[in-house]
């Protein structure tokens, strides 16, 4: 695996030998994102997800993830904010 200095952390890590999401945006990941940051984004993708109820294979809730997947790992544009102070306190 190759090492890089990631834009997110700041940190030498390992890297990705081939980019984990497609397009211009996974080729942005492959060079400037290290695979540590890669996870905690998917923890942050997968609260987004529960928090809002959203269905991935509609087209504004994926527009919506790679929005804040973008503001997440490159600390570009504002990202949704997901209040865990009332985590477990909301009933449907």
């Amino acid at each position: 695996m190759p090492t890089i200095t990631c834009t997110r952390c700041g940190q030498t890590r390992e890297g990705f030998d081939k980019a984990p999401f497609p397009g211009q945006i996974g080729a942005r990941v492959l060079a400037e994102i290290c695979r540590q940051c890669w996870a905690d984004w998917g923890k942050q993708q997968t609260m987004l997800i529960n928090h809002y109820g959203l269905d991935v294979m509609d087209p504004q809730a994926r527009t919506f993830l790679t929005r804040n997947m973008s503001a997440f790992l490159f600390k570009t544009g504002d990202s949704a904010g997901i209040d865990t102070s009332k985590q477990g306190t909301i009933s449907h």
